[in-house]
């Protein structure tokens, strides 16, 4: 067995940690996002636009193309991000 799978909390922190970095992004046009959620096996991760982008057009873009793109890269084990209302 390995020691290099993180515990759900290291893994949580180290989406919350992804998500401080992207934040300001989202701010600067008038938006934020939520961590609501991690799914048991770490691959899902479930977030809710607030302000601006709740309610954007193109939050389906920012989710899929921004903000799970980056988590996909920077933290092992997540898979997609699925908004939550």
């Amino acid at each position: 067995m390995s020691d290099a799978t993180p515990t759900p909390e290291a893994h949580r922190e180290a989406i919350r940690t992804v998500l401080d970095q992207i934040r300001p992004a989202l701010q600067r046009d008038g938006g934020d996002c939520e961590l609501v959620d991690v799914s048991p096996d770490g691959k899902t991760v479930f977030l809710r636009l607030q302000g601006a982008c709740r309610h954007c057009p193109s939050a389906t873009y920012t989710i899929r193309y921004g903000i799970e793109q980056v988590l996909r890269e920077m933290v092992p084990g997540v898979e997609q991000v699925e908004p939550v209302p």
